[in-house]
C-alpha cells in the first residue's frame, strides 16, 4: 500500500491542507479550509485518522471542529471548551454564559477578539482511546473523552494557587504545549506563556511548577520557581525523561522529566531568542530551533532565515541554509515547525509572512512549499495509507 503525505498549515485566515505521495516533490493544495476564520491548530489524531481544528472568529468567538474525511466536509464540537466561572485564584466571580469569559468575567461581547482563542489540539495515548486535550487562552487545558464531542474544563489548574500572578506574553496568556508521558498515563506537562511549565502526575488533579534553572531575565529574579515565558516544548516518545524547550530566554533542555533543566545554547547558539522547536521522528537526539536576533529585534539573525540543527541533543549546534533565502527577515511561531514520521525527515517550517519551506533529508537541504499564504500560525504533519 502506498503513503500519503499532509502538511496542516492554520493561519490567519483559513486552514490549508497540501498532499503528496512519499517521495514529497509534487504537492497538491486543498481548497481554503475556515475561510476567513483564524486557524489556530489543525492535527490529524493518529488513531482514528479524525482531523481536529481549533478556529476562532472576531465574530462568532472560539471553536473546534472535527473531519472524517480529510478536510472535505467538517463538524462543530457540540459543545467547544467553555469557562463558565472565574478562578478561585483571586479574580471576580462571574456569571454563567454559553462562551469563552477571560478571567475577570467579562462577556465575550466586551473582550478583543485576540484575547479569546483556542490554541491547539493534543491527540490522546493510543491507551486512552476517545480522548484529547486542548490549550486555550487564558491560560485554560480542557480534555475531551468523546473525539471532540464535548470539552471539560480542569478546574484544578484553572484554579492554581500561582494563577493570580501569572503575566501574558505578546500574544496573551495562552496554553500553547500539551506533553503527554506515553509511559506514564498519570503525567500530563503544560507550557503557559509567561508561567512556565506546570506537570501533573496525578492525572490532572494537582499541577507543579518545574522550571528549576531556567532563566526569566526580563524578571528582578532571574531564576524564579514560575514566571518564565515557555515558547515551546517538545520530546521523543522513546525517551520521554528528556525534554527540550524553547525559551523566551533560551535552549533547554531536561534528562530527568523537567526536575531541572541545562541550558543547551549559551555560547553555543548566535541567540537566546526564538519560539519553535522540533524533534526528529526517529531520532531522539536530533532536534530543530529557529531563532530571531533577539526578544526586540524579532527577525531572522543576521538577517539571514536559518533552522539550526543538533544531532548530540544540544551539545552542539549547526546552522541550516541550503535552499533557505540568503536575504530575509523572516519570523517563526511557536506552532509553525513539524515533522513527518519517514527516517529521511520532512521537516516544516512556516513563518508569518506566508511562506512554507520543508525538507526532505531531514534539514540537510530545504525547497519552498508554498508562498504568499496569510500570517502562519502552526504546521503539522501526518503520514497515513493511501
Amino acid at each position: 500500500m502506498s503513503q500519503k503525505v499532509m502538511v496542516f498549515v492554520g493561519t490567519s485566515k483559513g486552514g490549508f491542507i497540501f498532499n503528496s505521495d512519499a517521495k514529497r516533490e509534487k504537492w497538491q493544495t486543498s481548497d481554503i479550509q475556515f475561510k476567513s476564520w483564524d486557524v489556530m491548530h489543525m492535527q490529524m489524531d493518529p488513531r482514528d485518522q479524525r482531523l481536529h481544528a481549533a478556529a476562532n472568529h472576531f465574530v462568532y468567538g472560539p471553536t473546534t471542529h472535527y473531519s472524517d474525511d480529510l478536510g472535505k466536509t467538517w463538524t462543530q464540537a457540540k459543545q467547544v471548551p467553555l469557562i463558565t466561572r472565574a478562578s478561585k485564584s483571586g479574580r471576580p466571580a462571574s456569571t454563567v454564559d454559553e462562551a469563552f469569559r477571560s478571567e475577570g468575567g467579562e462577556s465575550i461581547k466586551n473582550i478583543p477578539e485576540k484575547m479569546i482563542k483556542v490554541w491547539n489540539i493534543k491527540p490522546g495515548r493510543i491507551t486512552e482511546p476517545d480522548v484529547l486535550y486542548a490549550g486555550a487562552q487564558p491560560a485554560s487545558f480542557f480534555i475531551s473523552r468523546d473525539r471532540g464531542e464535548t470539552w471539560e474544563l480542569n478546574e484544578s489548574l484553572f484554579d492554581h494557587p500561582h494563577r493570580g500572578s501569572w503575566n501574558p506574553g505578546a500574544g496573551g496568556l495562552c496554553l500553547h504545549t500539551i506533553l503527554l508521558d506515553p509511559d506514564n498515563p498519570q503525567r500530563i506537562y503544560v507550557a503557559v506563556s509567561a508561567a512556565g511549565c506546570y506537570r501533573t502526575d496525578d492525572g490532572g488533579q494537582t499541577w507543579e511548577p518545574y522550571n528549576k534553572n531556567v532563566r526569566a531575565d526580563y524578571s528582578p529574579n532571574k531564576f524564579p520557581e514560575y514566571g518564565q515565558c515557555v515558547h515551546k516544548m517538545a520530546l521523543h516518545p522513546s525517551d520521554p525523561k528528556v525534554i527540550y524547550q524553547q525559551n523566551h530566554c533560551g535552549v533547554y533542555r531536561s534528562d530527568n522529566f523537567g526536575e531541572d533543566w541545562i541550558d543547551i545554547g549559551e555560547d553555543k547558539l548566535p541567540s537566546r531568542f526564538g519560539f519553535p522547536i522540533a524533534v526528529h521522528p526517529t531520532r531522539p537526539r536530533t532536534i530543530y530551533v529557529a531563532l530571531e536576533q533577539s526578544d526586540e529585534y524579532r527577525m531572522s539573525v543576521d538577517g539571514k532565515f536559518s533552522v539550526w540543527r543538533s544531532t548530540d541533543a544540544g551539545d552542539s549546534w549547526e546552522r541550516l541554509t541550503k535552499g533557505l533565502p540568503e536575504k530575509a527577515h523572516l519570523v517563526v511561531l511557536r506552532e509553525a515547525m513539524a515533522t513527518d514520521t519517514f527516517e529521511d525527515a520532512g521537516i516544516y517550517i512556516g513563518t508569518d509572512t506566508g511562506q512554507l519551506f520543508y525538507s526532505r533529508d531531514s534539514g540537510d537541504s530545504w525547497e519552498l512549499l508554498a508562498d504568499y499564504l496569510p500570517p502562519i500560525h502552526s504546521v503539522e504533519a501526518a503520514v497515513i495509507e493511501a
